[in-house]
């Protein structure tokens, strides 16, 4: 009997299967190659290596080094700075919970480390800026109109660093970011005062000016809590109180658009015919000039 010849078809088949093997061994041969170039490494040349990742902006190949060597070098100089290092990549890369994960166990471990107020600075940018980064870039968005407790932990975090290490190179700033931060908590207080105002809840429209004017005094946006005082009197019919507020109003700023007679000016009425639109601030329209 004649032996039968394998087809065509059955030899292809045979020559996939041999490059697919082939393909995966070497990729799993790569994956141990790669974990064994990290393993047994001095602490001297994992960390340089990490340093080189950083600078090139490999932020997760970074983490990667890092991690490797606080695995095989639990104490020392290298591992206190590639743990200060891993937060500052997770936090440059946006993965904002590792940041602070990282930067919580730090502080734990290291709590009277000569840079503790590099973590604390460090904490308050990513917690002030928590969940804001992509929708900003994608959206115009009002940092003051979205939940503000991530930003009020960053706040705690740099009046951390101004008052408990005044003399650091980061209270400076510290100190500039927290002004910046107040305007944003302010702002968002008025935002409230406006939507209560519109809709003729003048009661809560004077609580909320007054809280804004104790909580955050000197803010960028006082005068328009005066103003929204002022407007407030007047509609329940307290003309002392709003005599008072309009003399404070024009004491500090009597260019304030509330003397014009078109303050607030809210947005068109056609915009609410827009279902994605949202309720747009007067804000946002004084800003828009």
């Amino acid at each position: 009997m004649t032996p039968r010849l394998p087809s065509l078809r059955h030899v292809l088949l045979l020559l996939l299967l041999v490059l697919f093997t082939a393909s995966g061994c070497a990729r799993l041969k790569g994956a141990f190659k790669d974990k064994d170039a990290l393993e047994g490494q001095p602490v001297e040349e994992l960390y340089t290596r990490g340093q080189k990742m950083m600078h090139g902006g490999n932020w997760n190949g970074a983490v990667r080094v890092y991690r490797r060597l606080v695995a095989q070098y639990p104490y020392g100089p290298y591992t206190e700075q590639a743990l200060m290092e891993t937060a500052y990549a997770h936090y440059k890369s946006g993965n904002n919970e590792e940041a602070i994960s990282s930067i919580d166990r730090f502080i734990r471990t290291y709590p009277t480390h000569r840079n503790i107020a590099y973590m604390y600075y460090l904490r308050g940018l990513v917690n002030a800026n928590r969940d804001t980064v992509f929708l900003q870039r994608v959206w115009t968005l009002d940092a003051s109109r979205r939940d503000l407790a991530t930003p009020m932990q960053g706040y705690n975090d740099f009046n951390t660093v101004a008052t408990r290490y005044p003399n650091s190179r980061y209270a400076a700033d510290a100190r500039q970011r927290m002004v910046a931060l107040r305007n944003t908590f302010a702002r968002h207080d008025i935002d409230v005062g406006l939507y209560y105002l519109r809709r003729g809840a003048n009661v809560s429209v004077v609580e909320r000016a007054k809280y804004l004017l104790e909580t955050y005094p000197q803010s960028e946006y006082q005068n328009d809590a005066v103003a929204l005082l002022a407007t407030a009197y007047t509609r329940l019919g307290n003309e002392t109180l709003a005599s008072d507020a309009e003399r404070v109003l024009k004491a500090n700023d009597p260019q304030h658009a509330y003397f014009k007679g078109d303050w607030p000016d809210y947005p068109w009425t056609i915009r609410k015919l827009n279902p994605f639109a949202g309720e747009k601030s007067p804000l946002e329209n004084r800003d828009d000039e």
